[in-house]
């Protein structure tokens, strides 16, 4: 197989002008997706490079070596920047730059001082290695569940280009390949390149579908979350509590379901607005779950009310996280323009047992039924169910 260079650059020019094209549009159809703009870089800089690189034999050689080859290494490196910023790490900007001027300083020499096309071949592929393979060793983290479909196949293709680099650089300084030209590299030269071009717009494909993946997550989350208060939502509630009284039921392990509210809530939005009513149910909301575990889910079913599950918890357990959090709602006061909002909560507490929790409709019945007695009692307080010994029903100081 022989190609001329100009022909290969080419190929390179479209298949990555091509992949900058979908990256830009996935950039501005999701601009808060930070990694996509290097990505659009990486490929739009890469098809200005190839570009660029054409142009030997057209003109003085220089322009293509030095300003070509420097464009595709610095896109190794925005590529890598795009895989650290995907997972929140720290852009290697400083790396990549160093990169890129060591190599194109290096090009240079062996361009003006000692001409020597194998020496460029091997600069241009350390240059390149360098980035891809950092990348690469990015994408098969074990950290963060990071190996995801899109991930592993970015980091197949990372590391075929990395070795595809590496045999490129043996073969050439072993000069087993043949006659090297400027415009005209032999068929294992070739070959290298055109693999070059397969695995890189892999890659990208990688990329494509871990950025697909991320978006798919977080209408997920969305889809699970309020959005006022970031935390679970009615359809996360019903189904964990499903699956909370699924799970009590095989294994006989009651549970604690409480629902809460916050004291006069209308009369709040009636006085301050409903902006104010909305500030209200934000520190409300994290006071409430600065007082949880972990395991709890604490959730907002609508409007002020809200529903906490209190895994593997006995009704006297359940009594006192009521309490203590009838406690800290007590000391709430909300600064809404020159004016203190005091907030209260009552709580209704229901525990799963095999007649009550049958379904969770019906533990929620009760528990709702706990919290309207509270209300009924005066507020500011809990409720049960049934009957709890009276010293964990005494109002707290």
């Amino acid at each position: 197989m022989q190609l001329s260079v100009p022909t290969i650059y080419v190929v390179i020019f479209a298949n990555f002008l091509a992949l900058s094209v979908v990256w830009l549009h996935f950039t501005r159809s999701y601009p808060n997706f930070v990694a996509a703009r290097f990505w659009t870089a990486s490929t739009s800089i890469a098809a200005l490079g190839a570009a660029f690189s054409f142009t030997r034999g057209l003109m003085n050689p220089l322009l293509a070596i030095l300003v070509g080859n420097g464009m595709l290494i610095f896109a190794a490196g925005l590529a890598w920047m795009g895989v650290r910023r995907f997972y929140g790490q720290p852009i290697p900007w400083r790396s990549s730059i160093v990169i890129t001027a060591m190599s194109v300083c290096a090009l240079g020499a062996l361009t003006v001082f000692y001409d020597d096309i194998r020496m460029r071949i091997a600069v241009y592929s350390i240059g390149q290695c360098i980035p891809l393979a950092m990348a690469a060793a990015e994408l098969l983290s074990p950290r963060e569940g990071r190996r995801s479909p899109g991930a592993k196949l970015a980091a197949v293709m990372l590391i075929l280009l990395s070795i595809t680099h590496g045999l490129r650089l043996l073969v050439s300084m072993s000069r087993i390949d043949g006659v090297i030209a400027l415009v005209d590299f032999n068929g294992f030269q070739a070959a290298c390149l055109l693999i070059m071009v397969f695995a890189g717009m892999m890659a990208n494909f990688g990329f494509v579908l871990m950025a697909i993946d991320r978006l798919r997550a977080e209408v997920a989350d969305l889809a699970l979350i309020d959005d006022l208060t970031g935390i679970a939502n009615r359809r996360h509630f019903l189904v964990r509590l499903s699956e909370s009284c699924a799970r009590a039921s095989r294994a006989n392990e009651p549970f604690a379901l409480l629902t809460l509210d916050i004291d006069g809530f209308k009369a709040i939005n009636d006085s301050y607005g409903h902006a104010a009513g909305d500030e209200c149910l934000r520190l409300f909301t994290r006071t409430v779950q600065s007082r949880l575990r972990v395991d709890d889910l604490f959730a907002r079913s609508g409007g002020d009310e809200f529903c906490v599950i209190l895994p593997a918890t006995s009704l006297s357990d359940a009594a006192l996280v009521a309490r203590n959090l009838i406690k800290a709602c007590r000391k709430i006061h909300v600064a809404w323009n020159g004016q203190t909002i005091p907030l209260t909560t009552s709580v209704g507490i229901a525990i799963w047992s095999s007649d009550v929790g049958r379904d969770a409709q019906q533990l929620i019945a009760a528990a709702d039924k706990a919290l309207y007695i509270a209300k009924k009692q005066g507020r500011d307080r809990l409720a049960v169910h049934e009957e709890l010994p009276a010293r964990l029903l005494r109002e707290t100081a």
